[in-house]
């Protein structure tokens, strides 16, 4: 290939922190960009072409194919010990995904908004009670996700500083492979020992539930439920607590949009704002990374049978044809169709929590501390452009 291609990932510009960066705006929809490795998969930044390619089933989502666009070297590291069902296919993926299912349906969710509610609201009276200003991530954001997370598995809050410094090592982008595959094993490690601590004296939470109908029944082995909780562990404190922080900030910088949330009892709109902070800010840049198993022609080009794929759904959650004013952060529209999850097979099997966390988050905290505000000048705002997940380092707050 003679020409020249863009390197990826593309950083976002810090005067357009919100924003996809306007070099991956300027890209064909799809096209050949160059990763860490010299490999060359194929970009994705359009909804329609997007949606259609995570339900073809010429494309896979198996980490240990040839072609497999990993994110960087310490993630190919780590995925060649082991791996959860959202690195594999179908039957297997399947398979795994339904004995975890369960508790992540809206209804099982959704009887949990009291115990969330309940996690949020000690959580802004210990914010009250402390120093002001003071730094959101630590004291609520990250507290918040976590608590709810441990809650949901069954693993104990009190470990949360050793496994919130393993999961930012594992997704670091300047980790090196040594630091990821450390990492993984240590959490691995202290998965595997609560749930051989489980298996001997149960206790509330899925990892309990699951050895229960899964692993005595030799469905499911102990080192895969380690797997599989490590990815569910990871994800909710990642994704969720970035959100409460990244989705505070984008607030405090468009008020008008503030000012409805704060000042509406509406439920339905509460939901809208979720969806729409969800799709504005769309926290994971990395892409959905997936392979081609066969040739798949489109139009001009035709993606070939072993190359990567990667899906930029930050970009598809901007695409006009589907969001009009894409660019404006506007809490009143419709924008339960983003692709923040995904979509098929491979949907995010913790949406409905994501969801329901943030439903109560940013249906509480700003009617709660209606004065809220940023302490340092927006310029000096740090973000993580480093890893895995978008957000902020801190978020210096004052009321």
């Amino acid at each position: 290939m003679s020409q020249k291609l863009v390197q990826f990932p593309i950083l976002k510009e810090p005067a357009c922190p919100f924003d996809p960066p306007s070099a991956m705006r300027a890209l064909d929809d799809p096209v050949q960009v160059r990763l860490w490795d010299g490999s060359t998969p194929w970009l994705v930044t359009g909804y329609d072409l997007g949606r259609r390619l995570l339900v073809d089933p010429r494309v896979s989502a198996d980490s240990t194919r040839p072609g497999y666009p990993h994110f960087d070297l310490g993630s190919r590291e780590r995925r060649k010990d082991g791996r959860s069902f959202v690195a594999m296919d179908d039957p297997e993926h399947a398979r795994q995904r339904r004995m975890v299912a369960s508790p992540f349906a809206i209804r099982p969710i959704e009887a949990l908004r009291g115990d969330v509610t309940d996690i949020v609201n000690g959580l802004i009276d210990d914010l009250l009670a402390g120093p002001n200003p003071t730094d959101l991530v630590s004291r609520f954001a990250f507290p918040t996700s976590t608590q709810v997370i441990c809650r949901m598995l069954g693993v104990p809050y009190t470990d949360h500083e050793f496994f919130q410094e393993q999961s930012t090592l594992m997704l670091h982008r300047d980790s090196s492979p040594e630091m990821v595959v450390n990492a993984q094993e240590a959490l691995r490690g202290y998965l595997r020992e609560l749930i051989d601590r489980q298996m001997k004296e149960p206790a509330d939470g899925l990892i309990s539930s699951v050895i229960e109908t899964q692993v005595r029944t030799g469905a499911l082995s102990p080192e895969q439920l380690s797997y599989i909780s490590m990815t569910l562990l990871v994800a909710g404190l990642e994704t969720t607590g970035n959100m409460i922080a990244l989705g505070t900030l984008a607030l405090l910088r468009n008020p008008d949009q503030l000012a409805l949330l704060r000042e509406t009892d509406d439920q339905e709109l509460v939901n809208r704002a979720v969806d729409e902070l969800i799709r504005y800010l769309n926290i994971s840049h990395s892409g959905r990374r997936r392979v081609a198993l066969e040739d798949i022609p489109l139009g001009d080009i035709t993606i070939r049978a072993g190359e990567g794929i990667i899906l930029a759904s930050e970009l598809a959650n901007r695409d006009p044809e589907h969001f009009p004013d894409p660019d404006r952060l506007d809490i009143t529209r419709d924008a339960a169709h983003h692709l923040a999850f995904g979509f098929g097979p491979h949907h995010c099997l913790g949406r409905p929590l994501a969801t329901l966390e943030l439903q109560v988050v940013y249906g509480t905290l700003y009617r709660r501390v209606p004065t809220l505000r940023l302490a340092i000048d927006f310029a000096d705002v740090a973000f993580k452009y480093d890893g895995v997940a978008y957000g902020v380092r801190e978020l210096p707050v004052a009321w």
